[in-house]
């Protein structure tokens, strides 16, 4: 018995070694980071249904914060007389898509992919000077996602990808999907949080998804007036060549769509829905249409979260509540590592050590 508790004991040390935290440093800020081994998320390769393949944007998705025209323009709107919405002020790749070029991207190589958030768990941190009002903005879109989809925003606790909340002097913007280390969504305030849909917007793009406007079939729903776009912005019009809509409908409500105004040059429409009620809901920042909550939903494989009236289950913080039917993992001790657990568990067991505690216990 002594030699299976000492080799139990060898083994048990052996599997704690490998959860030892790893200590490296943050290429962007040289911060110290503390990382678990499964804490690291692989790429997936390029077969993968996680990649979301953004090679017909090429270097477009590159650039750098606009702290002059756009930033001018955003500390200026006025949802009242601007008649579009902020986000479509931006100089960047279709107005407020952007991936900034820092010494990570360069030295890594620009990509034209990005990926889905392992499991719909977004880390992420606020770090922008915002005021009580803007931070209820933000905190009131996160609120929407958690209630409607299956999407989890945790607390950032050192993970190697995750989302950076700030207020740059440079308008709306994100990048497309999960593009690697930390990610920076910007909110310039005060322009882009006067209502809940720009914040929404943005972080629908770092989840993965694009403008409804430019799908492949829109030529079906609107109708684009080139001649009332300013020039410098026609190209955020084009058409995708393929589209992932999940089999949702176009929807004219999405809080994807442009507004029908977005970069007119003379103050007339650059985008004419072609369908019965389809004016009334373009450019819509109010929150998620039903569609907006199907599609993600169908993205990211919430199952039980098919009904966009249905409320997410309370689940334990971080973590994803299961579909009806599927059983939730077995609870972990904060700061466990479940596959140590499982494998504790099973030696115990195979030690007949579990059967004498439960013995003991009953006498």
């Amino acid at each position: 018995m002594c030699k299976l508790i000492t080799t139990f004991l060898l083994l048990l040390t052996l599997a704690l070694a490998q959860a030892v935290p790893l200590t490296f440093y943050d290429d962007i800020d040289d911060t110290e980071v503390i990382e678990l081994p499964e804490n690291g998320i692989e790429q997936p390769d390029a077969s993968s249904k996680d990649i979301i393949d953004l090679s017909a944007f090429g270097n477009a998705l590159y650039g750098k914060p606009d702290e002059e025209l756009t930033a001018a323009l955003v500390s200026n709107y006025s949802m009242d007389s601007n008649g579009v919405n902020p986000e479509e002020l931006g100089s960047y790749l279709e107005g407020d898509i952007l991936v900034p070029t820092t010494d990570l991207t360069m030295k890594n190589g620009l990509t034209t992919q990005s990926s889905r958030w392992p499991k719909g768990v977004v880390p992420y941190e606020i770090r922008g000077n915002f005021n009580a009002r803007d931070r209820a903005t933000i905190q009131g879109a996160i609120d929407q996602y958690h209630q409607r989809t299956c999407i989890r925003f945790v607390p950032y606790s050192g993970e190697r990808d995750y989302v950076s909340i700030v207020s740059g002097n440079s308008g709306c913007w994100s990048s497309v999907g999960r593009v690697g280390g930390k990610q920076e969504v910007n909110l310039q305030s005060p322009g882009c949080l006067g209502r809940p849909g720009t914040a929404i917007h943005e972080l629908m793009h770092a989840l993965g998804f694009l403008h409804e406007q430019n799908r492949q079939e829109r030529d079906s729903f609107v109708a684009i007036n080139y001649n009332n776009i300013q020039s410098s912005a026609r190209s955020n019009f084009e058409k995708a060549a393929a589209t992932e809509a999940f089999g949702v409908p176009y929807d004219y409500g999405s809080v994807m769509h442009y507004s029908a105004n977005a970069f007119s040059t003379n103050g007339q429409p650059t985008i004419v829905a072609t369908r019965a009620g389809g004016a009334t809901q373009m450019g819509q920042r109010d929150g998620f249409s039903n569609a907006d909550v199907e599609k993600l939903n169908r993205m990211y494989d919430c199952g039980y979260m098919g009904n966009p009236a249905l409320p997410a289950p309370a689940p334990a913080p971080g973590v994803p509540a299961p579909a009806p039917g599927v059983a939730a993992p077995a609870p972990v001790a904060p700061g466990g590592n479940p596959i140590i657990g499982s494998f504790i568990s099973g030696l115990i067991s195979g030690l007949g050590l579990g059967e004498e505690q439960h013995a003991n216990k009953e006498a």
